[in-house]
């Protein structure tokens, strides 16, 4: 894929930004008719029931996963680029902040990119969240939190200035990563059948997955012709977040990749939305749901800068090119989400997606 046309013509950062767009439009289009919900798949499993939620999303991260290592084997990509593989990891971070991350996305009813979506259909509770979201995670990078945060983080580090690719840490060969992505489609399958889910849905849901492996590729390409460093990365939204925050506070911003993925997937889940007829303004119910929210909502801005991704970052993202600690912050996103469910909305009925 030739680039430079475009580059000469636009400039790097103006394509870095473009490429994030197109990737935020493709998210948002997919997750907003798939319904891709992390907290929603959690709920179910949680309650023993392999239902929709967990179909759909065990689809995205086994698609995630075939097409990125796919485009890898076939030389689209170097998983060692990744900024999320050549920094050092934290294992701490991972396993503190995926928990809190995952008590935060039951409490608000959503993970940091479902809310997204959401505010892109008129969901305004999922609007205030977010931007509680954002605050808190720039906080948590250069504001008042990040001592704790950065306290948190050392506590246990990735060894060698580098995270931990799990495939060359397991002696596995490179297909191996691509091999376990068709294994878990097939499964994946199956769940989706024994629930009766139309094709459509599962088209969308692996056009989540695309959505990952498409960023990871565009930001390879632009880092190889760019004059400037580009960081190599893909759909997550905590850093972007709180960096679509800030470019419209500071007196000059630039432009950037994260800086178009956000408004990218604003924009596909509101058109998916008013094509489908699905948009419609929401509030909160009561007092109760929006405290819960917001707490909800804070939780994950904290914990998802300390455990270096949200439960797409770190979950989708980092998980399709098997970096150590982004395993290790799903694992934990799971186990603080299913206790989250257990010991607050056992009693309730399981929760479709918001």
């Amino acid at each position: 894929m030739d680039i430079v046309p475009l580059i000469d013509w636009i400039g790097e950062t103006q394509t870095g930004a473009l490429f994030g767009l197109v990737t935020g439009i493709v998210f948002g289009v997919a997750a907003q008719r798939s319904r891709f919900c992390l907290r929603a798949a959690t709920v179910e499993f949680a309650r023993r029931r392999m239902g929709p939620s967990v179909a759909v999303w065990l689809l995205t991260f086994s698609t995630a996963l075939a097409w990125v290592q796919g485009a890898s084997l076939l030389g689209w990509m170097r998983v060692e680029d990744a900024r999320m593989m050549a920094v050092t990891g934290s294992w701490s971070g991972a396993i503190i902040g995926g928990l809190m991350f995952g008590v935060g996305m039951v409490l608000a009813r959503g993970c940091s990119g479902r809310l997204l979506v959401l505010a892109a259909t008129g969901n305004l509770r999922s609007v205030v969240s977010g931007l509680i979201f954002a605050v808190v995670a720039q906080m948590s990078l250069h504001g008042w939190l990040a001592p704790l945060r950065d306290r948190l983080a050392r506590v246990w580090m990735t060894e060698g200035g580098t995270n931990v690719n799990l495939l060359h840490a397991l002696r596995l060969p490179d297909w191996s990563g691509f091999a376990l992505g068709l294994a878990l489609a097939v499964l994946a399958l199956v769940v989706a059948r024994r629930n009766q889910i139309g094709a459509a849905r599962l088209v969308f849901a692996s056009g989540v997955g695309f959505a990952v492996a498409l960023g990871w590729v565009l930001t390879f390409s632009l880092s190889q012709v760019a004059f400037d460093p580009v960081t190599v990365t893909s759909a997550t939204f905590t850093g972007p977040s709180a960096n679509t925050l800030m470019f419209f506070l500071e007196p000059n911003p630039a432009l950037e990749f994260d800086i178009g993925l956000v408004p990218g997937v604003v924009i596909g889940a509101f058109v998916a939305s008013w094509i489908k007829r699905e948009f419609r303004f929401q509030g909160f119910e009561n007092e109760q749901n929006m405290r819960r929210a917001f707490a909800g909502a804070a939780l994950m801005g904290f914990g998802g800068m300390l455990a270096g991704g949200c439960a797409i970052g770190a979950g989708v993202s980092g998980g399709s090119i098997f970096v150590g600690t982004a395993w290790l912050a799903l694992f934990s996103m799971w186990i603080g989400a299913m206790a989250t469910d257990f010991l607050v909305d056992q009693r309730g009925p399981i929760g479709q997606p918001a």
